[in-house]
């Protein structure tokens, strides 16, 4: 009789299982029980037992991913135990008495039940240099399985016995939206990043001397981003295309700029939309800032408020970060990365000085936005925070700021 093996289910949800090692060879004669192979799926290795005696014929090679149910060896029960194989008959005739200044123990041949490690543990335990001696096995018969290898942990120092548990939370389905947005920004964009650095000194300068004025006066604080927003309102009026996105086979470029801005939030990343930022004053985008960020923290932004952005400008200098490579926002083509001000050395008019730096990156779409616009894009944004007065406020600082 031909019995058919199929891959039984590990576990629910788990449609399908990779043959890892067969533990047998074709033709080999294998006894009920015994494992014959070693199978992973997503979640765990398992050993796949016999599950009658007789000669395997073997129909998946080792790496095949098989399904569930599929069949993957045939066993012939009709076939008979080699004789080497068989048990030694109570009625046999002579036995001759070992003598005992003689008497040698033949070593116990290894076996898959006999606390030894199997061939793939064998495998992992070598690559970690590990020997099998050192390892307790949580297989039949104290066998060391694959998972014990995979788990075993060198003896080098190392510390063992803390806190190894983990847990899974369902990702909320904002996350997931956002987590799909990064991944089709990253496949189907020609993402290229640029970047430069800006010596943030008279940024400073002007908030030191005007920032109480201006938060008696309006209410909110004179804070980095309207600086960065108008610098990036100037900067894509000199370069439109960095204001653009395809539009099938069309590209379009807007008119005016509404700059979405990457907050937190207490449900993740959240990214309200400035409208027409062309049109507001230093007073105009601390307000909205304020106002989004108010909104975002308790909850109550709405999906109109974060759709329709052209562009957008991420703060990730508020967490530490000092450099990065910000992931567009689809469907817009470019993403001002800020980063945090550290004071560094640079050399002014031939002397060196310390300021107060920070790096900037400009991730954009390369599909309609060439190297000279984006590089000319990020030099006008410096150029805008580096001489504020004369480029952002037209030289009439108490107008601009509406004190």
């Amino acid at each position: 009789m031909i019995l058919e093996m199929k891959v039984p289910s590990p576990g629910e949800s788990i449609t399908e299982v990779e043959i890892a090692e067969w533990l047998v060879q074709d033709g080999d004669y294998v006894e009920k029980d015994q494992p014959i192979a070693e199978v992973d799926s997503d979640k765990a290795t398992l050993e796949l037992p016999a599950e009658a005696s007789g000669t395997i014929t073997l129909k998946a090679e080792e790496g095949d991913a098989v399904a569930v149910g599929q069949v993957v060896c045939l066993i012939d029960t009709s076939a008979k135990a080699p004789e080497g194989d068989a048990p030694a008959k109570a009625d046999k005739k002579v036995e001759a008495a070992p003598k005992a200044e003689t008497k040698v123990e033949t070593p116990k041949a290894d076996t898959y039940a006999s606390g030894t490690a199997s061939p793939a543990a064998k495998k992992v335990l070598a690559e970690k240099g590990m020997d099998t001696s050192t390892i307790s096995g949580t297989g039949k018969d104290g066998r060391v399985t694959k998972d014990d290898a995979v788990n075993a942990v060198p003896s080098m120092g190392t510390p063992t016995g803390g806190d190894r548990s983990a847990s899974n939370s369902k990702m909320s389905m904002l996350r997931r939206k956002v987590a799909e947005r990064l991944v089709e920004a990253k496949n189907t964009t020609a993402m290229l990043t640029t970047f430069n650095e800006v010596n943030m000194s008279p940024v400073f300068a002007l908030r030191k001397e005007y920032k109480e004025t201006f938060k008696s006066k309006h209410g909110v604080g004179l804070g980095f981003m309207s600086f960065f927003s108008l610098a990036v309102v100037r900067a894509l009026q000199m370069y439109p295309a960095v204001n653009s996105m395809i539009d099938g086979k069309e590209m379009k470029t807007f008119n005016f700029v509404d700059i979405s801005i990457a907050v937190s939030g207490p449900k993740g990343l959240m990214v309200p939309v400035i409208r027409n930022a062309e049109n507001l004053t230093f007073r105009g985008v601390e307000s909205e800032v304020k106002r989004l960020a108010l909104r975002a923290r308790d909850g109550q932004i709405t999906v109109d408020e974060m759709t329709g952005g052209t562009f957008t400008i991420t703060n990730g200098g508020v967490f530490g970060s000092m450099l990065s490579t910000p992931i567009i926002n689809p469907p817009q083509s470019g993403i001002l990365g800020m980063h945090n001000i550290i004071e560094r050395p640079i050399a002014v008019d031939g002397k060196v000085e310390i300021h107060p730096m920070m790096y900037v990156a400009l991730s954009y779409d390369h599909r309609i936005i060439d190297g000279k616009e984006s590089v000319g894009f990020l030099v006008a944004i410096k150029e805008a925070l580096e001489n504020p007065i004369e480029l952002l406020m037209g030289n009439d600082i108490k107008k601009a700021l509406e004190l």
